[in-house]
């Protein structure tokens, strides 16, 4: 996004990955990036970076990951780049990641059920966010919402809410003006707004891309959010959290902005598990 400036300083935080992996010398690596980095222009970037570790490991070609393609309601795409120390576990290519034979395929219809439909936009406080939290079905995508827990991870207050209320945080409203309602409202599924450019999610389909926005050093301006579903109104935080994978446990930032940054600059933690149970096994 944005100039896409091949001189811009930011990109040599793919080169500083690549010298922290040459001094640690890992077992592995596996580094994520958005496909622009794949460009033509970009070559001389990734070949400096993967020149630092590639006499001491086995770099797969990268490896292009659509969510979807692993369980998770969205078509974000994203590549991943992989390498192994050859003599500290079993040998892996491309093909050992290929998504799963007996994959669920998960729509945006689904991994919103359970979730309130009706949004008050005048929830706006942290403590306004904790709403029920329902999850439907048995699969791989169902089990991780709110079961599956690791040891020691989570927030304490926000496992007991919802073990014991079935409260999950972040359902956060946004105040539209009526004419902005009444645009969104007359959007078929899987529409755009033409002036917000925003797309009304279709319940049969998967969600786009959800994004970050930019920084304060850029003018801390908010990614455009999906129209919910049936509601004239955005996503809230836990939709998209859900949107992306992330269990209900899971706690973001009380505010909505900082909340989106988080959701839009992170993997699916669908999409890692799966990835990462593949290199585990290698290792093992």
């Amino acid at each position: 996004m944005g100039r896409g400036d091949v001189h811009d300083a930011r990109n040599q935080h793919f080169t500083h990955f690549f010298r922290v992996v040459n001094e640690a010398q890992p077992a592995f690596f596996l580094a994520e990036n958005v496909l622009g980095i794949l460009h033509d222009k970009y070559a001389g970037v990734v070949d400096s970076a993967l020149s630092r570790v590639s006499r001491d490991y086995t770099i797969l070609d990268p490896i292009k990951i659509c969510a979807a393609d692993y369980g998770v309601p969205t078509s974000r795409t994203r590549v991943f780049f992989f390498g192994y120390q050859p003599d500290r576990m079993e040998e892996l290519s491309s093909v050992s990641f290929a998504p799963p034979t007996d994959l669920e395929t998960v729509l945006v219809g689904s991994a919103l059920e359970g979730l309130p439909v009706r949004v008050d936009p005048r929830w706006q406080s942290e403590a306004d966010g904790w709403r029920q939290a329902e999850s439907h079905g048995f699969g791989y995508f169902s089990a991780r919402l709110q079961g599956c827990i690791p040891a020691g991870v989570g927030d304490a207050l926000a496992l007991k809410r919802l073990a014991n209320e079935g409260l999950s945080s972040g359902t956060l409203g946004t105040f539209h003006s009526c004419k902005v309602e009444r645009r969104y409202a007359a959007l078929g599924q899987g529409e755009r707004d033409k002036i917000s450019k925003a797309q009304r999610l279709d319940p049969q389909g998967f969600c786009p891309t959800l994004r970050a926005g930019t920084g304060p050093e850029r003018g801390s301006y908010q990614a455009v959010r999906p129209i919910h579903p049936v509601e004239p109104r955005v996503i809230t935080p836990r939709e998209g959290a859900r949107l992306q994978g992330f269990p209900d446990w899971f706690t973001f930032s009380p505010s909505k902005w900082h909340s989106f940054r988080q959701i839009g600059n992170s993997v699916s933690p669908i999409v890692a598990e799966r990835v990462l149970n593949v290199i585990l096994a290698a290792l093992q």
